[in-house]
This record gives structure tokens, sequence and C-alpha cells, in this order.
């Protein structure tokens, strides 16, 4: 890397960086410290470097017995590969210090922490896992609802009011747009590639799973990445998500209040996603209860995509809806996530997937197939 120019001297008492210094190593004394480039070489030629994943800073330190030491301070920038959320970059600088110790002739790690608001700095490195304290959700999951539609083979008047009023929810959460370029891609992106991903589901699925052998996840895995191209540059479809909307995520209190559990994936994405995530559910609970999907189901499907398409002005979902629904239906196929599943169930939910990816456009009314 190259040396930029000098940002800080030892005639700075109260810098940050020299209060960092002085707690990690005490009888250590600040004497320079440089921004650096991501690039050592002087030459401007095709190879320059104009990219890194950071904003290093090399500190030069004085030691008591006079020898001097150099040593680097990384912060992350945020940007579209990957970076572009906090918890990216979080998640870069714990790595490394996982991992930079494992590799001989190596840097080594001096310290790992977080920059406050207020440009302090607060050290990790005694740090195991990481916590998160919320408020509880008073109430039932909306999965209990489904469970008893399921057992009773019949929708309330009540089902389908509270179905309704998720579908405006919806309509209201993503009519917001979203606000950080490169965000859509992303989330294309990991709907296929990531761990969570289509990629990282069907990799659970043992190799002997009924109805799900290795040859038909591997068929329904290329047709969602060719959907991922389908889905790039449709920037303009970026909005504000929930990112994981199914009924275990959902709560209703006993006056019907809503409230929502694990917003997820940067809450910004395709509003399909979250449309599907709901809807695929009022097939899986019905899937295996005869009678269930024309007895309640039905309706229940069929009053989310009536009312979310009519509320949001636009079909658009539809155009872009099937690697979203494979997704989910990868999820509830799989038995690492529900292991109650029976081998027709299963293949009754990848056909449907597989109809949904090979149509240029998703229709609704083919779930009537699923129980045909």
């Amino acid at each position: 890397m190259s040396a930029a120019q000098t940002v800080l001297s030892d005639a700075d008492p109260s810098s940050p960086v020299r209060q960092l210094i002085e707690a990690v190593l005490p009888d250590a004394r600040v004497v320079e410290v440089t921004a650096m480039g991501p690039d050592g070489s002087a030459s401007h030629d095709l190879t320059e470097k104009a990219a890194g994943y950071g904003a290093p800073r090399r500190i030069t330190v004085a030691r008591p017995d006079g020898s001097t030491q150099r040593l680097v301070l990384h912060t992350s920038t945020a940007n579209e590969f990957g970076h572009d959320r906090r918890s990216d970059r979080a998640a870069e600088m714990l790595l490394a210090f996982d991992t930079f110790g494992s590799i001989p002739s190596h840097v080594e790690v001096v310290d790992v922490g977080s920059l406050t608001r207020d440009d302090r700095f607060v050290s990790l490195r005694e740090a195991g896992e990481f916590y998160l304290l919320t408020t509880y959700a008073e109430g039932h999951v909306y999965a209990e609802d489904l469970r008893r539609i399921a057992r009773e083979r019949r929708a309330t008047p009540a089902d389908l009011a509270r179905c309704e009023a998720l579908a405006r929810y919806l309509v209201a959460l993503h009519a917001a747009p979203g606000a950080q370029p490169g965000s859509y891609r992303r989330a294309v992106r990991d709907l296929v590639g990531h761990g969570e991903g289509i990629f990282g589901i069907i990799d659970g699925y043992p190799d002997d799973v009924p109805g799900a052998p290795p040859a038909r996840l591997q068929a329904i895995e290329r047709r969602c990445v060719e959907w991922r191209w389908k889905l790039r540059g449709r920037d303009q479809r970026l909005a504000r998500t929930h990112g994981d909307f199914h009924p275990f995520n959902i709560v209703f209190d006993d006056a019907s209040r809503l409230t929502l559990l694990d917003t997820s994936r940067g809450s910004q994405g395709d509003p399909a996603d979250d449309v599907t995530c709901l809807a695929i559910n009022y097939v899986f609970f019905a899937v295996d209860a005869p009678g269930a999907w024309q007895g309640g189901f039905r309706a229940l499907w069929q009053r989310l995509w009536r009312v979310y398409l009519d509320g949001s002005g636009s079909a658009g979902a539809l155009d872009v809806a099937a690697p979203f629904l494979a997704w989910r239906a990868l999820v509830l196929a799989n038995p690492a996530w529900y292991p109650a599943v029976p081998g027709r169930a299963r293949d009754a939910l990848l056909s449907f997937v597989e109809r949904a990816l090979d149509a240029p456009r998703f229709d609704p009314d083919d779930a009537e197939r699923v129980f045909a």
C-alpha cells in the first residue's frame, strides 16, 4: 500500500488514535499516523489498483528503548461488494481477528474493536459471541392461526380480516423505496447465492430425501440462476422490505394488533420476497390437510394476492415472483427445517416451484394444481 498523507502527529494528545494506542500498548508513544492507498506502486499503468475494501492508516509508535514499530489501523468503508451493511463490515473485522493468526508469516492482530459515533475506539478483543436484546411481542404467532385452519378445514371472517391486514401492511411497507444504491443486486445475489438463500438451503438437503433427489434440486437451482439474470437491471423495484415475512415472525395479540419479529437481509429488496414468503405458507399448511385448501386456505391465498396487487397499484410482483417463491418453498420442503413433511407433500411443493420457474410470469391460480 502507498502512503498518501500524514493525518496526525504526536502533538495531538486528544486524538482517538493516540488514545487507542495508549490503551493497547501503554508503553508506546504515537509519532505519526499516515493514510494509505490501495496500491503500493508508484507507477500509473493498466495494473494500477483503484479500489480496496477499507481505509487503512499506518501508525508509527516509539518504544521506551528508543525503537520504533509500525502498525496498521484498518477501518471499513461501505461498497457494493458485500460491504454495504454495517453488519458486513463488522463481520469482516471479526473474521480477520479470528483468522490472521492461523496463517504462517501473516501480519499479527493487536486488537479489534468498534469506532463509536463520537469517534472513540472501543476494544472487542475479549468479546465472544454477540447478543441482541429486544422487547417481547405479546400474543401468538400467526402460524397458530394457520394450524387451526388446517385442523378445522375452514377460515373464519376474522382470518380473512387478518390476511387482508397483512396484505395492506405490506403495501404500506413497500411504498417506501430502497435508499442504498446497489442493494437490489445485492438482494438478488443473496437470494440465490447466500448461505440462507437458494444455494445454502439446497446444500442442506440430505441426498436421500423423498421427493427431492439431488438431480431435481440441481435442476431447480439452475433455473434460479437463470432467473437471477432476468432480475438484474430491475433496480427500480428496490423497496423497504421485511425480508422474512413468514407466519412464525408475525404476532397478533388478542386485539389483532400486529407485531413483527426479525426483519432480515438489510430490510431492503424486492417486494415479491415478502409477498411470496407469506403466500407460500397458505399452500404449505394445506398441502397435508385434505380439504383445508378448499375450506380455508384458498380464500386466504386469493385475498392476499388480490389486496396486495390492487393496493400496490402494480402487478409487477408477478413478473419476478418465481425465484422468491422457489426459495421459500425449498425451505419448507427441507427436512432440516420441517422434518415431518411427507414425500408427497414435498413433491407437490417442488412441482409448484418448477412450474413457476418455467413460466414467463407467475400465475397465482396455478396453486389450484397442487390440490387437484
